[in-house]
């Protein structure tokens, strides 16, 4: 592997994925899998997907920031701890916490290839202020 899988995974994290046509052809492994367990239940999403999915969220939020806690790496596989912040078209002055995620990240080819995700709605109890400081990134 040319480049470590650590920094593919945080470089796409860091990535402008709104506004940068790139990203998804420079990350994403055009056999990606990601199995994703969110409160909606199991999604199995393919590269096309994943395309379609990331489509949606650039039409719909006007900003999307990262914040992540953990970044942990073995061998070609990276975990990541983040939570998702956005701002919506109708109102861009207000910046909200959406989900809280995990995923496991498989990179061959230097490009993000089997994804494990579990996600989990942003609720009124969250204490995100202790939770998110930067413990291995």
């Amino acid at each position: 592997m040319s480049k470590k899988a650590k920094q593919i995974v945080r470089d796409f994290y860091r990535s402008d994925i709104l506004r940068d046509d790139t990203v998804m052809e420079r990350f994403f492994h055009p056999e990606l899998v990601l199995i994703w367990n969110s409160a909606n239940g199991l999604s199995i999403m393919n590269y096309e997907d994943i395309i379609n999915f990331f489509g949606e969220v650039r039409r719909s939020y006007n900003d999307l920031r990262i914040e992540v806690s953990h970044l942990l790496a073995d061998d070609n596989h990276v975990t990541i701890r983040y939570k998702y912040y956005i701002r919506t078209m109708e109102n861009p002055d207000e910046e909200l916490g959406i989900a809280h995620f995990i995923a496991i990240w498989e990179v061959k080819d230097d490009k993000l290839y089997r994804g494990y995700q579990v996600s989990h709605p942003v609720a009124d109890k969250d204490d995100t202020n202790e939770s998110y400081h930067r413990v291995k990134v």
